[in-house]
């Protein structure tokens, strides 16, 4: 395994629904939005469209601070890792970790 792994992703999007909110048993803040990314990206010298609906999770000051402005339809860069989750039923999700959360 290399020492030297990277996992860093900006996305740039528009929020889908008002952002959930909710507090861990240990009392860490958590808020989870859901956002729609939507480019033209050239692919070998050909336009590619391009389109990312992908799940972002805040925690702790970047949840309290970061979120509280965001609503449906506004338009956001996220700057995180990437991890993978499961849903409910078992599938695995790839979810974006925001350490940072701007409006644009």
């Amino acid at each position: 395994m290399n020492n030297s792994q990277e996992n860093c992703l900006v996305l740039t999007g528009q929020v889908l629904k008002v952002p959930k909110t909710s507090t861990s048993p240990a009392g860490i803040q958590h808020c989870q939005f859901s956002m729609d990314h939507k480019s033209m990206q050239n692919e070998a010298g050909m336009n590619r469209q391009a389109f990312v609906r992908i799940q972002v999770v805040a925690t702790g000051k970047v949840s309290q601070h970061l979120t509280r402005d965001l609503i449906e339809g506004c338009n956001v860069r996220v700057t995180g890792f990437i991890n993978r989750h499961e849903s409910r039923n078992g599938n695995p999700l790839l979810v974006l970790h925001a350490q940072q959360i701007e409006m644009i």
